[in-house]
């Protein structure tokens, strides 16, 4: 009998104690690594709560990159920075494998083959994820256009109507007609695929010395003399003067087009890369570059599993989408790219379609770029600078150009370019 007496009690006892509610278990925490400005970073953090708001498994934290760290599960690399991690490639693993052994859907078929090749093994497996690419366009201030007489609805298709354009519009009073942001990048690698001249032979070296090149080169330096052609520095500074109203053209990064259609100054125009007509085959298919995602080496399957997780949302057409409004950046999937069209404004979409019409057609076989070899690319701004100091002629200045990178390649090679 006592037991039974007992047996309320105990429920009694029970009932009364506070009910503990089950541990949460703690979510993984995946860092995200990156050298981005504060804009930049928090459009990322928003992305990142997106993400953690649809995870309970998985955490995504953005830690700021210092040189020397080791590297983070996931590590955005810049353009500029491709060079030091293909140098330390080893502490890093190929996308495609995580993918594979973290058992998450992935068909790098499904990417438009043109944002494919720079971060493509020689099998075409892909080692990292193209997050954040554009190609070169040119820019127009219609304002400008206007006063100096021209049709800002019909902008230079042409590097020949690029100097007619630079003619009328330092005539009407323009100090700056054209400038350019990235010259190794626009009047090197981008000039050479436009209008079909190669930057490397065969056996892998330099070549960008051609007849094309030259003539190019020595166009800009005319206009250098003329006061058509205003040269700011080696990155984005003409982007800058272009922006405050002070330059009638521009050649940089399709990604600028969302900052510069919201710029209240004037009204911007966005047409794409001129070409040379006189040169048989142009225009040709622009280049593909910007970030890419790549993934720290010797780190867990678990926290492997939620990189994959990170890879599948980012690849979501609906994250494709939001990137491309927020920075411009090229959808990564033709889905996205539709998708997009369907949910962005018309004047979202003119910089990004001009931007995919310089990519169709055949996916350049271009695997070298010069822009992307750092001690390549300083001696070929080094050169371009001699040129329009005036100290030294075109050719002289990329037959100078070739002659140094080539000595510098094999080295760079070793320790900078792709896998």
């Amino acid at each position: 009998m006592r037991l039974f007496r007992m047996v309320p009690a105990v429920f009694a006892l029970v009932l009364a104690a506070p009910v503990l509610a089950a541990p949460v278990p703690a979510r993984t925490e995946i860092e995200f690594s990156h050298q981005l400005d504060d804009v930049r970073a928090e459009r990322l953090e928003q992305l990142a709560e997106r993400f953690n708001a649809q995870q309970k498994d998985f955490s995504l934290k953005l830690v700021r990159r210092v040189d020397g760290d080791a590297p983070k599960l996931i590590n955005l690399v810049t353009g500029e920075e491709l060079a030091h991690f293909y140098a330390e490639r080893a502490k890093f693993k190929p996308l495609y494998e995580l993918m594979r052994q973290a058992k998450e859907p992935f068909d790098s078929t499904k990417l438009s083959p043109e944002l494919r090749g720079g971060v493509s093994d020689a099998k075409g497996k892909m080692f990292a994820l193209p997050l954040a690419l554009s190609t070169p366009v040119l820019y127009v201030n219609k304002t400008a256009f206007r006063k100096a007489g021209l049709d800002p609805e019909n902008p230079p298709k042409t590097w020949w109507e690029v100097q007619l354009a630079a003619d009328k519009l330092f005539d009407s009073g323009s100090r700056c007609p054209y400038t350019t942001s990235w010259p190794a990048w626009v009047h090197i690698d981008n000039l050479s695929a436009r209008n079909g001249a190669e930057v490397a032979d065969a056996k892998g070296g330099l070549t960008f010395n051609g007849m094309v090149q030259i003539k190019h080169i020595a166009l800009l330096s005319a206009w250098h003399k003329s006061k058509f052609f205003t040269y700011f520095g080696r990155r984005d500074e003409a982007d800058y003067r272009f922006a405050a109203g002070e330059c009638g053209m521009l050649t940089s990064t399709s990604s600028l087009y969302p900052s510069l259609r919201d710029n209240k100054a004037f009204e911007t125009g966005v047409a794409a890369l001129p070409y040379y007509d006189d040169v048989r085959g142009a225009p040709q298919q622009t280049l593909a570059d910007g970030a890419s995602l790549w993934i720290g080496a010797g780190k867990k399957p678990l926290e492997y599993k939620g990189v994959a997780r990170v890879i599948s949302f980012l690849l979501g057409a609906e994250t494709q989408v939001e990137l491309t409004q927020a920075g411009g950046f090229l959808p990564m999937t033709p889905v996205a790219r539709g998708m997009a069209h369907s949910k962005l404004l018309k004047s979202d979409m003119l910089g990004l379609d001009v931007a995919y019409g310089e990519l169709q057609g055949k996916v350049p076989s271009r695997a070298l770029r010069v822009s992307q070899i750092e001690p390549v690319r300083i001696i070929v701004e080094e050169e371009l600078e001699a040129v329009w100091a005036n100290k030294k002629p075109a050719k002289e200045a990329l037959d100078t150009a070739v002659l140094r990178a080539n000595a510098a390649l094999p080295v760079a090679l070793r320790n900078q370019h792709p896998l």
